[in-house]
């Protein structure tokens, strides 16, 4: 191992010990748990401290869908994971299409499941990864990484750049200026030593999935995904989001089950045509016109 290697990881917070949990080997159970409690309350005051990078960061996610781009999360290890699900979950939430939020991760996909350690060190795999989804300039990366120097998440910053794309970039310690040069927009959420030393799944792990939350759910809602504070482009593939599109539509026009439920079949099930329907007073076919006309924005199109 290179001893630039060792070095990096000694400048890092996430590395170091934390004075209050020297003795976490000889705590009680009660005693680990409070300790964990306390530091994890710690995390959302990091957060909000990143809140401007944070917005810069959704205004360049909310360019790139808008122009038919994508957003392209890169990482390894937990924060690899953290891109996956969220990625995984805006289809669901947004009825948005897979190809626009991705999760790409060292290991590839059996790194998913198990851990592929080595998988992180590895520049040119990552470029070869990304090559597969051919980046052109109307897309943006999120690289997300803890330590801030992970050669996958750093290699992938540096050949989107090449491409053309918006770089974003995650991390979980202080940015020092060389950092800038990577991304357009540099996330900082300095978490602090975690409660077992390097265990960056922790701390680092709860910062990581509260600022991907953030990213994809204020750009969905820029992008019209919501009314009020309901999510009405859902994609009702079970039960629950069937039910869930009824309650919804009943919530919004104060309709009875049965009329939510006809309406909302006229509408092929689709919750944002079902409350122009309703609403305007006007067929499937119409309803969906005039959202694109609105730019799929339910509030100007029933304003209107």
């Amino acid at each position: 191992m290179p001893k630039s290697v060792f070095e990096q990881l000694q400048e890092l917070t996430t590395e170091s010990r934390n004075p209050d949990t020297m003795n976490l080997d000889t705590m009680s159970v009660r005693e680990i748990l409070e300790a964990m409690n306390r530091e994890d309350s710690k995390v959302p005051v990091a957060v909000a401290t990143a809140l401007p990078q944070i917005e810069k960061a959704v205004e360049l996610i909310v360019t790139a869908l808008r122009s038919g781009g994508r957003l392209i999360y890169v990482g390894a290890g937990t924060s690899g994971r953290m891109g996956i699900l969220d990625a995984a979950e805006c289809p669901p939430t947004f009825s948005s299409e897979p190809w626009q939020v991705q999760g790409f991760i060292s290991g590839g996909q059996e790194a998913v499941f198990k851990a592929v350690e080595g998988a992180e060190d590895d520049e040119v795999q990552a470029v070869k990864d990304l090559e597969l989804c051919c980046l052109n300039t109307t897309d943006v990366m999120c690289g997300v990484t803890a330590s801030r120097r992970t050669p996958y998440v750093i290699s992938s910053l540096r050949h989107a750049s090449e491409r053309g794309c918006k770089r974003i970039f995650v991390i979980c310690n202080d940015s020092p200026d060389d950092v800038a040069d990577l991304a357009d927009v540099v996330i900082s959420v300095p978490v602090g030593p975690e409660v077992l030393t390097g265990s960056t799944r922790m701390k680092a792990g709860t910062a990581t999935k509260l600022v991907l939350n953030m990213l994809t759910t204020a750009s969905m809602v820029k992008l019209g995904k919501c009314y009020e504070n309901l999510m009405v482009d859902l994609r009702a593939g079970s039960q629950k989001l069937r039910a869930r599109s009824r309650r919804i539509f009943m919530e919004l026009t104060g309709s009875d089950y049965e009329w939510a439920d006809e309406v909302l079949k006229d509408a092929n099930g689709e919750l944002k045509t079902a409350l122009v329907m309703h609403f305007r007073g006007v067929d499937a076919d119409r309803a969906r016109e005039l959202l694109e006309e609105n730019g799929g924005v339910v509030r100007k199109v029933i304003q209107s």
